[in-house]
């Protein structure tokens, strides 16, 4: 068992003894619930309250200049993640500095004045699992893993094959049989151990923490690493300071399954405030929304009736990547949104593959279903006056809509084909309806 260092929170740039050979400037995992802190090492939960654990740094020195200084990846921010100093020489898929997109159009549609999209289909396997999954691999490395594992929803299987494909160690995945099967066959392509289980993801889960109990030298990245795993969402928030100049949005909406990217985010935007890499004079918080599928709204019903525990949901909807009735860190999104002013909404199928068609065609951006989740929250939001049409908003893409043909396959008319003439052209052109 590991051993309490103590019963008391430790701040971001509260001093420290941190392992800068193998954790950077991590100095400790620190309880989310009662303030315990433990070493580091391969530990997800509280030994005194069974609550969660994250990861708690020490950092003395970090600039603009040092991290412009650093790789055009995630890496360049490895003084904030628990990581080893030499992380940026290693065999990683080096996710990250994906494109920060001013949508005007999508903006004058909805009648906003500044909007931009985050747009994850840059990473390696085209979703923000790739940077989760790169953080997580380098600590299960440190701590002597053998096998990196998961239980997922898709995008983490092909973050994960791929990642442990790159780093030349095995891979295990286990997903619901009933997953989008591009995901399913973009994983199996990356040559990992793929595991088909009958049930959804919470079933999934289930499985993945047993054998992570039994199998002592398997990594499952969202299970007992799940401290540094999660800390890789941080770097969308460094990217969109440092991408608006290092200045914050006023308003972020975020996709929420297991609720960690939004939670990370709002703890990268806190992290670049203490280290005085934005400016301060600026308002805060960045006001955070967090949106979910009407199928699949654990979070949305207990932010809505006042509670700060999320009870469990069986999921039904056509975003799977965000079909999870039983989000990890739901209490934590709570606390979020209500800090910060903000909220979490949710939104019904139909109105999610109509946010992904508009944000194809206004923005040229085809982003899977959760951002279709996302769009639909967003617009929902404004029309109840809960998101200001004048502030500057950032809205998350998790991932790629290729994943997810299916759930615009009923929604866009693809005509019969026609023969080589140009009188077939005019006809069919003349009558062809437009998909917008």
């Amino acid at each position: 068992m590991t051993s309490v260092v103590n019963t008391s929170s430790l701040d971001f740039d509260q001093p420290g003894s941190p392992d800068r050979a193998r954790f950077g400037n991590a100095t400790a995992l620190t309880c989310r619930e009662c303030g315990a802190r433990f070493e580091l090492g391969g530990q997800h939960a509280c030994t005194e309250c069974f609550g969660p654990l994250e990861v708690s740094y020490h950092v003395p020195q970090v600039s603009r200049a040092s991290i412009a200084a650093g790789p055009r990846n995630i890496w360049r921010y490895a003084s904030m993640l628990p990581v080893p100093a030499d992380i940026a020489t290693r065999r990683t898929t080096e996710p990250g500095c994906t494109p920060l997109v001013l949508a005007d159009n999508l903006a004058r549609e909805l009648g906003m004045r500044r909007l931009w999209v985050k747009d994850e289909r840059a990473n390696p396997t085209h979703s923000f699992k790739d940077r989760v999954v790169a953080v997580a691999l380098a600590a299960a490395i440190e701590l002597g893993y053998k096998v990196l594992a998961c239980p997922s929803t898709g995008n983490l299987a092909n973050a994960v094959a791929a990642a442990a494909a790159r780093a030349g160690i095995e891979a295990v995945v286990l997903v619901p049989a009933n997953l989008e099967p591009e995901k399913i066959l973009a994983s199996a392509a990356y040559g990992c151990k793929l595991i088909k289980v009958d049930g959804g993801y919470d079933e999934v889960n289930r499985l993945a923490c047993e054998l992570a109990e039994e199998r002592d030298d398997w990594a499952f990245v969202n299970v007992n690493v799940r401290p540094y795993y999660a800390e890789g969402s941080k770097t969308i928030g460094f990217e969109i300071a440092e991408d608006l100049g290092w200045r914050l949005p006023r308003q972020i909406v975020v996709p929420v399954a297991s609720g960690a990217q939004l939670v990370k985010i709002d703890k990268a935007f806190r992290e670049v405030r203490k280290l005085g890499l934005v400016d301060v004079d600026v308002p805060e918080p960045v006001r955070v929304f967090g949106a979910q599928a009407s199928g699949c709204a654990p979070v949305v019903a207990a932010y809505a009736a006042g509670q700060d525990v999320v009870q469990p949901v069986k999921p039904d909807t056509i975003a799977k990547s965000l079909a999870i009735g039983n989000p990890a860190d739901g209490p934590f999104v709570l606390d979020v949104v209500r800090r910060t002013g903000g909220s979490v909404a949710a939104a019904p199928d139909d109105e999610i593959v109509d946010a992904i068609r508009l944000l194809a065609a206004t923005e040229g951006i085809f982003g899977e279903t959760a951002v279709g989740v996302t769009l639909a929250v967003l617009r929902r939001l404004l029309a109840a006056g809960e998101l200001d049409p004048e502030a500057e908003t950032v809205l998350i893409n998790s991932g790629d809509g290729l994943k997810t043909l299916n759930a615009v396959s009923g929604a866009v008319v693809v005509p019969e084909p026609i023969k080589p003439s140009l009188r077939e052209f005019a006809a069919l052109y003349a009558s062809s309806p437009d998909n917008r």
